[in-house]
Formats: C-alpha cells, sequence, structure tokens
C-alpha cells in the first residue's frame, strides 16, 4: 500500500542530498577538446587559420635564409692566371700565390677572404658542420622551451630575436675563428625556428585539413631558398649577403609576430583555460562561425575521465616519452628516420656543388623542382595516409639514388647521374616534409615539441654528417643516400597510420585512445 507521500511523487527513502555526477556539468554544458570544436563550431580552416597559417610560415623562409646562405657566402670563387708561372689547367696549390687570382676579389666570399683553400679546405666544412651542430642543441632546448614556460609564439619570438642579432654580427666577423662562434650561435637559434612555426601554424587547424596544411609549410623554405638565391646574385659581397639575409628576420619580429596568436592548445595544457577559450572564439568570429554559450574546452583525459575542471597545468618530458613503451618506440623510430632522411637530402643539395655549372641558377633550380614533390604528396597525403607515402618517398628516392650510383659519371652519363639526383632530392623533399605532419599527430601536446625538437636535433646530425659523405667522391655518396633511403623506408613500417585521428592533448588521452582502438583490432602497434 502507497503512502501519500508516494503517491504524491516524494519517495520518502531519497537521500537528502542527490549524487552529484563526476562530469559536474551545468544544464546545457558541454565540454570538447579542441579538434571537436574546431570542427563543430569554428571551422577546421577558415580566414583566420589562412592568416594565421601565412605569417607564422614565413618563419620558414627565415630558416632557409640562415641555413642555406652558407651555399654562397663559403663557395669557392673563380679564379684566373695574372704571372707567367701560372699554368692552365694546374691547381692553385701548385702554384705561387704572385701567379694568380680571384676573378671577383677577395671579398667575395669567406674562402678567398681567409684563404681557406688547399691545406686550409678542411675549415670550410668544419663551420658548416658546426652550424648544423649548433642547430641541433638549439632543436633540443626551444622543443622543450615551447611546451613549457616560453610556449609556441614565445618561442619563435626568443629565436628570431637571436637571429637577427646575430646573423647581422657575422657579417662583421673580423676572422675566421669569430665567424666560426657567430654561425654556431645563429644555427643555435634556427634550430628553434622551423619546428616551432610547423607546431604554432597547424594546431589550430582541424583534422581534416591539417595534413594539407602542414605539406605546405615547406613552400615556405623552399620560396626562401629560391628567394636566397636571387638576394645572393645581386649581393656579391658575403658580409653584404649576412646583413641583407638577416634582416628579414629583424622585419618579421616588428610586422609579423604581433599579428601571430599563442597556440589554443598551448594555453589548454598550461591550465589557460579562458585564454583558450576566447581564441576559440576569435577563431569563430572571424571564420563566420558561432560558439554557443555553455561550450567550453577540456583536455581529453578530463573528457574520459569525466572530470570537471581543466584549470590545472599538464606537463610532460622527454622522461616522460622513454617511460612509455608505446612513446619511446615511436621516438626511437622517428629520430631513425629524420638522420637517414636528412643525410640524404642534405646531401643531395649540396652535390650542386660538384656539378660545375652556375650556382645561383642551380640553387634556385633544385629549391623550384621540390615544390612539385611537395604539391603531389599533399594531393596523395589524405587519400593512401602518412605511412604508405613515407615509405614510399623514401624508396622512390633510394631507386633513383642506385641509378646514380650505377651509371658512369662522363659524356651523356653525366646527365643520367644529374637528373637521378634532381628524382633523388624530388621524393626525399616529400618525405622531409610530410615527417612533421606525421610527428606531430604521433605524439600529445604537451611532449610534441620535445619529439619534434628530438627529430629535428637527429636531422642535424645527418645534416653534419652530410657534407663528409659528399666528399667521398662522385659515385659513392649516391649508393649511401640509396641505403639511407632503403633503411628509413623499412623503418617507417614499424609506425602507425595517424589519417584522421585527433591531435591529443595528454600522455593519458592518448595511451587510452590508442589502447581502445588495439583492443577492437586485437592487434598491437607502435
Amino acid at each position: 500500500m502507497e503512502s501519500p507521500d508516494e503517491r504524491n511523487g516524494n519517495d520518502v527513502r531519497q537521500p537528502l542530498l542527490e549524487k552529484i555526477p563526476a562530469k559536474k556539468e551545468a544544464e546545457g554544458e558541454e565540454r570538447l577538446c579542441i579538434d571537436e570544436m574546431l570542427q563543430r563550431y569554428c571551422g577546421e580552416f577558415g580566414r583566420w587559420q589562412l592568416k594565421h597559417f601565412v605569417l607564422t610560415c614565413i618563419g620558414w623562409a627565415l630558416e632557409a635564409f640562415h641555413t642555406m646562405v652558407m651555399i654562397f657566402a663559403d663557395q669557392e670563387p673563380e679564379w684566373r692566371c695574372v704571372g707567367s708561372d701560372c699554368r692552365v689547367g694546374s691547381s692553385y696549390c701548385d702554384m705561387d700565390s704572385s701567379s694568380w687570382e680571384w676573378t671577383a676579389g677577395k671579398g667575395s666570399s669567406t674562402v678567398s677572404e681567409w684563404g681557406l683553400i688547399c691545406g686550409e679546405k678542411y675549415k670550410v666544412g668544419l663551420v658548416q658542420a658546426l652550424f648544423f651542430a649548433g642547430c641541433m642543441i638549439g632543436a633540443g632546448v626551444f622543443g622543450h622551451l615551447s611546451d613549457s614556460k616560453l610556449g609556441r609564439k614565445g618561442s619563435l619570438t626568443v629565436v628570431c630575436i637571436i637571429n637577427a642579432i646575430f646573423g647581422i654580427a657575422t657579417a662583421f666577423s673580423p676572422n675566421y675563428w669569430i665567424y666560426v662562434v657567430l654561425r654556431f650561435l645563429t644555427g643555435f637559434s634556427t634550430g628553434g625556428v622551423g619546428l616551432t612555426a610547423f607546431v604554432l601554424a597547424t594546431e589550430p587547424i582541424g583534422p581534416s585539413k591539417r595534413g594539407v596544411a602542414g605539406m605546405s609549410t615547406f613552400y615556405f623554405f623552399s620560396g626562401g631558398i629560391a628567394l636566397l638565391s636571387g638576394i645572393a646574385y645581386v649581393f656579391r659581397s658575403w658580409r653584404e649577403l649576412f646583413i641583407v639575409s638577416s634582416l628579414p628576420s629583424l622585419l618579421f619580429l616588428l610586422i609579423v609576430i604581433p599579428f601571430i596568436s599563442e597556440s589554443p592548445r598551448w594555453y589548454l595544457v598550461r591550465g589557460r583555460v579562458d585564454e583558450a577559450m576566447k581564441l576559440m572564439h576569435s577563431i569563430a568570429k572571424t571564420n563566420g562561425r558561432h560558439v554557443p554559450a555553455g561550450v567550453t574546452l577540456a583536455l581529453d583525459d578530463d573528457i574520459e575521465n569525466n572530470n570537471g575542471e581543466t584549470n590545472n597545468a599538464v606537463e610532460g618530458s622527454l622522461k616522460d616519452v622513454f617511460l612509455s613503451p608505446l612513446m619511446r618506440i615511436r621516438l626511437l623510430i622517428t629520430v631513425s628516420i629524420s638522420f637517414t632522411v636528412s643525410i640524404v637530402y642534405y646531401g643531395l643539395s649540396l652535390n650542386v656543388g660538384n656539378l660545375k655549372t652556375n650556382l645561383y641558377l642551380n640553387v634556385f633550380v633544385n629549391a623550384v623542382s621540390e615544390m612539385p614533390a611537395f604539391a603531389i604528396t599533399a594531393v596523395l597525403l589524405d587519400k593512401y595516409g602518412r605511412k604508405p607515402l613515407s615509405i614510399g618517398t623514401q624508396w622512390f628516392s633510394c631507386v633513383f639514388c642506385l641509378v646514380g650510383f650505377a651509371v658512369w659519371g662522363a659524356g651523356p652519363w653525366k646527365s643520367v647521374r644529374m637528373v637521378s639526383g634532381v628524382l633523388g632530392i624530388f621524393g626525399m623533399a616529400g618525405t622531409y616534409n610530410l615527417l612533421f605532419i606525421y610527428i606531430a599527430e604521433l605524439f600529445p601536446t604537451v611532449v610534441r615539441n620535445a619529439a619534434l625538437g628530438c627529430a629535428t636535433q637527429a636531422a642535424q646530425m645527418g645534416a653534419i654528417l652530410a657534407p663528409f659523405v659528399v666528399v667521398l667522391g662522385e659515385e659513392l655518396p649516391f649508393g649511401v643516400f640509396a641505403v639511407c633511403g632503403l633503411v628509413g623506408g623499412g623503418l617507417a613500417f614499424y609506425l602507425p597510420e595517424t589519417l584522421n585521428k585527433p591531435l591529443y592533448d595528454t600522455m593519458f588521452g592518448m595511451h587510452e585512445a590508442e589502447s581502445e582502438s588495439n583492443r577492437g583490432r586485437g592487434d598491437i602497434i607502435c
């Protein structure tokens, strides 16, 4: 028999305080991760993302300036006979210094000004190697700082300040050893430009557009190289060239940086939810969209665990990567691939000096020839995925490097070897660009730049070794490049596909998603 209270719907057995759900959502509140909010409310790639992407990626052109300026500044200029003792066809190392002279004068390059020839020729390779050593150190340092205290925009600002200062100071080097130190310091900051600009440019982009956008970043790098070849053609003095190629970094700081926003993902993982939401509202407004009231951001592991708040900073480091078997294997594989790809890419790029043709035209043509590789890879990226393209582009390069190794270097075969080199760099340029996207998607936000920094460090180690591979002769370098392409493509088999998967914010969120995916398939993947 029912009591009066029960008939009125008031169960006396009901507790005075109802159990509050773990999700602790107010009525109508919706908590989303950044990718979901971009897809549903803000727009994946609208006017805001386009402007932000273009402005940020100008940093890639600056990296090209500071890196590839060595091709022109450290070149060995043409020389001519001026004395009767000069023997045409002989080496100037076997002649008296008074019997020959540099055609463009001593100030045309560091080689002619400081006599970096014959027994001193090793110093050219030394300064180039130390520049890339600086890049290697800087990539690790700024990769960590951009994930932690400085943020993406803060790190990009700092590296551009250092680049502008030491790049211009290099032009006033009184001697070779000061020049070496300044190039090392420039390399230290240059190592952080590309990876910071890439992450900052792509993190606010939605998952379905991120692949194509990421592939487009390297257009700015190749465009920077092509532009630099024209600048170097006009400014033939190496000192003038360093000043002119460093000034854009200063202009970037004054004109472009103020219009670049910090990454909303970095705000979120640092616990600065209000700032992240303010930025998401700005993205939506600029794109002609609207984020409804009650919709807020949350980290992926907060959503998984139904936590009600995201106000605490979530941090990660390389230590966390190595403590995780999943992340550790991925890092080791991507670092190894980055190393082999860099040897081939920079090796084939530096090998243009052995062609004995117009240096400025060669550099321009090589830069332009990379662009179709980016376009083709971008078209195929979302159709076939990251993994097949990573394998295919490396093995494509491997095949043509094998051809370059097998053919003779004289007569008509010289042209075959030259074409093999162009096609080799064509394939590897696609891989080099693809790796940035792939690595960014393989690691969560809290360690993304640190992982990219490690991969960039490995790439700089490959760049350091590339000049030493080039001096092995005419055929052997192609053999080394072919082996590197073969090994790198084989290693890519052990990486998972990331096509149409979200960018995870935390280690826990990625582990949970991967575990659930693996349980569904009944397999284990790296």
